[in-house]
């Protein structure tokens, strides 16, 4: 057992909390006088990377044991909380690991034949197949299914939209009635409209998004997960796309873009939450520096904190600080408000309970 006392986040009070049995109490438990005191100031719940793919690396899919060592190097950045948001391979068993983050599986992203990179996603055949490839991956998933809203189109050469406008409201609406939430991978300005008047729930990168759609996003309760340090990434993939000079254009475009994109996000009310995208372009582990980047681009250091915490933690149905919520916290010696730095180095790293070395 664990005592520990420090302001808790986002309450901004000064409490005792005991750890035990995996689990924070707000009074002491049988036993108490025994518990292990530890030293901090703040207890922050343990952090959330709402875009990761452990299992995909720069060469593709992974084996599992290079997925776990990717989930090691999220928990030891203090990410114990992870949507995976898209993954080529069966990872239940890094979810039955106490060492490792709680993960939320969204299964296997949707796409068409050289419409996304390759040996990532499932490749339909044909477009009207998509609602019954949803509900397929609705019934396998953790709640979640991935799209592939947009993606090079070599026979135009530039961004366009992979699904007809009709065929994404019937495949959002399968997913819903099994339960399931719905969100896509999307670059440019093309397959916004089709997307955000089809239902989904959560758009990933969004950098094409308009003050209009932002607005009709805040209206229906469409989420925001803008992966920031990856849309840095853009310059390069433009430098390599010379053969599609559009294309490179545009991918330039809306990098210079992201910040007012994200800024005008906060401004409409969208709720937006952190992801780094870490598999591939970006390493694992680099969740402060997605959170240092929402800072960035106008978020409070509050806010950029709830985005990857409390608040996150809530979108996706896993409790915070509360009596009898699971022990996944962060206790850091100064206020992260003041300076998310701190976040880079908390005097204890706390999953299921257990102390992390």
């Amino acid at each position: 057992m664990y005592h520990l006392r420090g302001v808790v986040l986002p309450d901004g009070v000064e409490r005792d909390l005991w750890i035990d049995d995996g689990r924070v109490h707000l009074h002491p438990p049988e036993g108490a006088e025994d518990a292990r005191s530890l030293r901090g100031a703040f207890v922050v719940p343990g952090l959330v990377d709402a875009h990761c793919h452990p299992g995909i690396g720069p060469d593709g899919p992974t084996t599992l044991d290079e997925a776990a060592e990717q989930a090691r190097r999220d928990r030891d950045a203090g990410t114990l909380l992870i949507r995976d948001c898209g993954v080529p391979l069966d990872i239940r068993d890094l979810q039955r690991r106490e060492d490792l983050p709680r993960i939320v599986r969204s299964g296997r992203h949707l796409a068409l034949p050289k419409r996304y990179i390759p040996g990532l996603g499932l490749e339909l055949d044909s477009p009207d197949h998509l609602p019954r490839a949803v509900a397929a991956q609705a019934a396998d998933g953790d709640g979640w299914v991935k799209l592939v809203g947009d993606w090079i189109d070599r026979s135009v050469g530039d961004l366009a939209p992979l699904w007809p406008d009709d065929v994404l409201a019937e495949a959002v609406a399968v997913a819903h009635e099994a339960g399931a939430r719905v969100t896509a991978h999307v670059f440019g300005e093309d397959a916004l409209p089709g997307l955000i008047a089809a239902g989904v729930d959560c758009l990933e990168h969004g950098t094409g998004l308009s003050t209009e759609l932002l607005a009709e996003m805040a209206r229906r309760g469409t989420a925001l997960v803008p992966t920031l340090i990856n849309i840095e990434n853009f310059p390069g993939i433009a430098a390599q796309a010379a053969k599609y000079p559009t294309y490179a254009a545009h991918m330039r475009a809306l990098h210079a873009g992201v910040s007012d994109m994200v800024a005008a996000a906060l401004d409409a009310g969208v709720a937006v939450h952190a992801g780094t995208d870490a598999g591939g372009m970006v390493a694992h582990g680099r969740i402060v520096d997605e959170i240092e980047a929402l800072h960035a681009v106008g978020m409070s250091p509050d806010r950029a904190l709830a985005a990857a915490s409390w608040g996150a933690r809530e979108w996706l149905g896993h409790a915070g600080i509360a009596d009898g919520a699971p022990a996944d916290l962060l206790v850091l010696d100064a206020d992260p408000r003041a300076d998310l730095s701190v976040l880079r180095r908390p005097t204890h790293l706390m999953l299921r309970g257990r102390l992390i070395d």
